[in-house]
């Protein structure tokens, strides 16, 4: 149907910000923070959103590498947003073999599936959004909201849950992936996170089992080294890691696609060995389809983790990192930006990245080939065609997969989950955590075309929805069909509107000592023999 003349001046606002955002995405991603500590990456956006002229409040919802920033007074509300955090052990600097960033260990931080092209992709549409308001009038307010701990799905369902998305409009998902589409029907699951922690306050106690209720040795002049001792939260954290995995088969359906994971946090116990360690933290998170089954997973965990205090001393406590429900569709915003995408892309790429590619295929064992890259880069895919491809590896009944906290704005506005895809080698395939393909993230060359080809995307169909009351009419009124007949229980945030963000946990993170900054690992790479 082409676009219209707001729309192109929103096109055009993407491009002439090409050189100024190619550098911020480069500072974003050289600063590959994590999630939850991303200090630098959200300073960086709020520092340039200001001198654009949005309000911005800082540290939204008790985040403090959150942001929400706004800019209009009048018109219908589009919410965007930012993602910045690296995933944690894939550390790759962009050269055509495998190497860390300079001066980092090799298992700091690294973009894997490009959330710095993915916040870079959400600003220069929100900008380019505002830029042509003002340049050809009209009404329209624009929201860009900075969503820290995307890997942990941590920050949507603590601004879902505080009210930060009820007065939009309408809202615009974007992800960079390895095809050009929108989602139509399946979206993500439900997705919760909660850390475990043991704490060994005594190491003995006149109530304590027999084991530690006195000193066999007492008068033997053996000393206290050979005295018995309680086992401590080393102990407890072991048996709550072996004790769930003997009992995952028996903690949810046996079909569907669904995952439990679980993470040690940083505990420091290291230089005290002959004590009982005093405290320990695990973090178990997991996926499924169903609200049932989320809760039967819990009732597991939490019986789980009760039993094994007890056998080792302990007390035991919960604390909630994320609680986010599954996604609701929405058609017609979908057909909106698939047209969109249609009409402004597929991208093509400079002569750099495909030499560059060339090179990792060399590195990689292959003989260089005319086009290293896969296919779907050059296509843009029907929405429909993309759910019947994930339709396919699912049971009929399951009607989402996998995890991303973006779902909550499903549950307040209309909302479009749309991808750009970002090169991928077709001898890597779509392994996105492959350091072949991460080492392209920081390529210019290669990353910019895909968030640039988003940014337009996401101008365009935020200002077709600000300029088209019958479309933005439409998607409200079955955003609303859907939401009424989704179960009672997900229709609002799973989270009190007064939870506390988990921030002050011992989550990785980069620190500054007197050896210098470095990634909170050992900076030595000698860790004695291999066995």
């Amino acid at each position: 149907m082409g676009l219209t003349e707001r729309q192109r001046a929103g096109v055009a606002a993407v491009e002439e910000l090409g050189k100024e955002l190619s550098e911020f995405h480069r500072l974003i991603w050289s600063y590959a923070e994590p999630a939850w500590r991303e200090y630098r990456s959200a300073q960086a956006y709020v520092d340039l959103l200001k001198a654009e002229g949005f309000e911005v409040e800082e540290g939204s919802g008790g985040m403090p590498t959150a942001f929400h920033a706004r800019w209009g007074d009048d018109g219908p509300a589009i919410g965007m947003y930012a993602e910045y955090d690296a995933s944690p052990g894939y550390s790759q600097d962009t050269v055509t073999y495998r190497q860390p960033r300079p001066g980092l260990h090799p298992w700091a931080p690294g973009f894997t599936d490009a959330h710095s092209a993915l916040g870079v992709g959400a600003l220069a549409g929100a900008i380019a959004t505002k830029r042509a308001i003002e340049r050809t009038g009209g009404r329209g307010v624009v929201h860009l909201f900075g969503e820290p701990a995307e890997k942990v799905c941590g920050s949507k369902a603590v601004h879902a849950a505080k009210g930060y998305y009820d007065g939009l409009d309408a809202v615009i998902s974007y992800h960079p992936l390895f095809e050009n589409t929108a989602v139509w029907d399946i979206h993500n699951c439900l997705y919760w996170s909660a850390v475990f922690t043991f704490q060994c306050f005594e190491a003995q106690r006149d109530d304590a089992p027999p084991w530690i209720s006195g000193d066999p040795l007492e008068g033997s002049g053996m000393g206290a080294h050979n005295s018995v001792r309680s086992p401590g939260a080393l102990d407890a954290l072991g048996l709550m890691l072996t004790a769930t995995k003997y009992a995952k088969e028996n903690m949810f359906p046996r079909t569907g696609l669904w995952s439990l994971n679980e993470a040690i946090l940083g505990a420091a116990n290291a230089t005290a060995d002959n004590l009982p360690p005093r405290i320990t933290q695990i973090q178990f998170s997991w996926r499924s389809p169903l609200i049932g089954v989320q809760e039967q997973i819990l009732e597991v965990l939490t019986r789980n983790a009760r039993h094994v205090a007890g056998l080792a001393n302990c007390e035991v406590s919960m604390r909630w990192v994320t609680r986010t429900r599954p996604g609701l569709k929405n058609h017609v915003m979908a057909q909106a930006t698939y047209e969109n995408l249609l009409e402004l892309g597929p991208r093509r790429f400079a002569p750099e990245a495909y030499e560059f590619a060339r090179e990792l295929e060399r590195t990689l064992g292959h003989e260089p080939s005319d086009d290293p890259f896969r296919p779907m880069l050059y296509q843009v895919t029907d929405p429909r065609d993309h759910d019947a491809a994930t339709r396919a590896t699912l049971p009929p009944w399951q009607d989402c997969t996998g995890a991303d906290d973006c779902t909550e704005y499903t549950w307040h506005a209309p909302t479009v989950r749309f991808y750009t895809a970002k090169p991928l080698l077709r001898v890597v395939g779509e392994d996105l955590n492959h350091w072949a393909n991460n080492a392209m993230n920081g390529l210019a060359p290669a990353i910019d075309p895909v968030w640039g080809y988003a940014g337009e995307v996401i101008a365009a169909t935020a200002l077709r929805l600000i300029d088209d009351p019958g479309l933005l009419a439409a998607a409200t009124e079955e955003f609303e069909r859907n939401r009424e007949a989704a179960p009672a229980a997900l229709r609002d945030p799973l989270l009190p509107r007064d939870f506390a963000p988990p921030v002050e946990l011992p989550w990785p993170e980069y620190v500054t000592t007197a050896r210098g900054f470095e990634w909170q690992l050992p900076t030595t790479t000698d860790f004695g023999e291999k066995l």
